[in-house]
């Protein structure tokens, strides 16, 4: 009976015993100096996430040791407390791949993952990181964004040294007097803006002004051959500002044209959109091509330069011909009696009407012929003028002579004239035009 009862006992022992080992109380314990974790078994947990009795997460490494300072699955990270950092910046001197050559900035999500190989707007402001979770400054992205020092994506305006894969214009082009450094612009997501099609280059509108760009984003300045290069006409004008400019200007001609040009500086005057005015058509300058100007008339030749002197300028819609003075200084239409130097050194009379056109007929009792005034020659006293068919008759000083009684000229012709200058009668014969003249054309340097 009391081997019975001693049996009974030594059972009894071993269910609680096993009991117990079944029933242990998993959790955290110290083991040869490293934290280590227990599951309700007694074993070590390897490789695995607990939870500590703060509710933060620890990783237990292929030792079963609880992690520190150091990448979990190439996207985690524990502190030098072994806690896996989450939801915010943490600066690092290794990364996934190992240690690296300096510190570099790593953000943690809510879930503990770094942001890897995307963007990530964080306050406000884009960020990227590459596939080892680093965030990057500097062009990302295919160049098609950069980001400053700080990581955020620049918005806006930058002036920034281009990719490296990028020909350097400061080297190309003789003509850059920059320090390498260009001025792109990126749109609120912190995209580089370049053309969407095949254009070399093209224009964006930006704060009311237009801006060109070329096909690597890089804001233009000077002279661009924006539909070509074959003539003026083509090109565009963009301040050191990077406006397009308008209205009046003064610049060296595009290099490619330069050879067509008298000055080494010139005059052009563009569009409201920044399009030089230039001679709608080619070889010799038509009425057509005038245009008005602040209530002012300028005749612009094919080079796109407003002309100046004495011009012959074929009418618009006929083979009539007509000459206009333009002012050597503002370039305008002259109107009204002007004296002209011609090419001997002397100067002459002439008159414009309200149009600027050269006059022809009699004004205030002088002949002019398309604007220059017509005289008898030095020694004559009297010439006849035949103008069209009509034929006047001026004396030495271009006025037209009005006699109904006759005067003689150096010869002994006398002239009998209506009250309207025209000759009448010659010597008491009805004048048929013998001994006229052909007016003086105006003298074209």
């Amino acid at each position: 009976m009391k081997k019975r009862n001693v049996l009974l006992m030594a059972a009894t022992a071993v269910l609680t015993l096993g009991a117990a080992v079944t029933s242990h109380a998993a959790g955290w314990t110290m083991e040869d100096g490293a934290w280590v974790y227990e599951d309700t078994s007694g074993y070590l947990v390897y490789n695995e996430w607990r939870r500590g009795a703060d509710n933060l997460w620890r990783y237990l490494d292929s030792y079963g040791h609880m992690a520190v300072s150091s990448w979990v699955d190439e996207v985690y990270y524990v502190d030098e407390n072994g806690i896996m950092v989450s939801g915010g910046w943490r600066q690092l001197d290794t990364s996934p791949e190992g240690n690296t050559d300096q510190a570099y900035w790593y953000y943690f999500q809510d879930n503990g993952k770094a942001v890897s190989e995307s963007w990530k707007k964080i306050d406000g402001k884009w960020y990227h990181f590459d596939s080892d979770c680093i965030m990057e400054t500097g062009w990302v992205d295919d160049d098609m964004y950069f980001c400053g020092e700080d990581g955020a994506a620049v918005t806006g305006w930058g002036r920034l040294y281009p990719p490296e894969d990028t020909d350097d214009y400061w080297y190309t082009d003789p003509f850059y007097e920059g320090d390498g450094t260009y001025w792109y612009y990126f749109n609120s997501s912190g995209k580089k803006y370049v053309p969407t099609d095949s254009r070399e280059y093209t224009e964006k509108r930006i704060d009311g002004a237009y801006y060109c760009f070329d096909s690597t984003g890089r804001m233009q300045t000077g002279w661009v051959p924006y539909d070509g290069d074959e003539d003026i006409s083509k090109y565009r004008f963009y301040g050191s500002d990077g406006k397009v400019v308008t209205g009046w200007y003064t610049a060296y001609p595009p290099e490619r044209l330069a050879s067509n040009y008298e000055s080494e500086v010139e005059w052009f005057y563009f569009d409201k959109n920044g399009r030089p005015k230039v001679a709608e058509t080619d070889g010799e300058l038509t009425t057509k091509d005038f245009v008005k100007i602040n209530n002012k008339s300028y005749l612009f030749n094919a080079n796109g330069n407003p002309v100046y002197g004495l011009q012959k300028v074929k009418a618009a819609d006929s083979d009539n011909y007509y000459y206009y003075y333009f002012d050597e200084v503002d370039r305008t239409a002259l109107t009204g009696r002007k004296q002209i130097e011609e090419g001997d050194g002397t100067t002459v009379t002439y008159y414009f009407s309200s149009t600027g056109r050269g006059y022809t007929g009699v004004y205030s009792g002088s002949l002019y012929y398309n604007g220059k005034l017509q005289k008898a020659e030095d020694g004559t006293r009297y010439q006849v003028i035949d103008l069209d068919g009509k034929y006047y008759l001026v004396n030495t000083s271009g006025r037209v002579t009005k006699s109904s009684s006759g005067v003689k000229d150096a010869d002994g012709n006398k002239f009998v004239t209506g009250t309207n200058g025209i000759v009448l009668k010659k010597n008491g014969e009805e004048y048929n035009g013998e001994g006229s003249v052909a007016p003086e054309p105006p003298y074209l340097w």
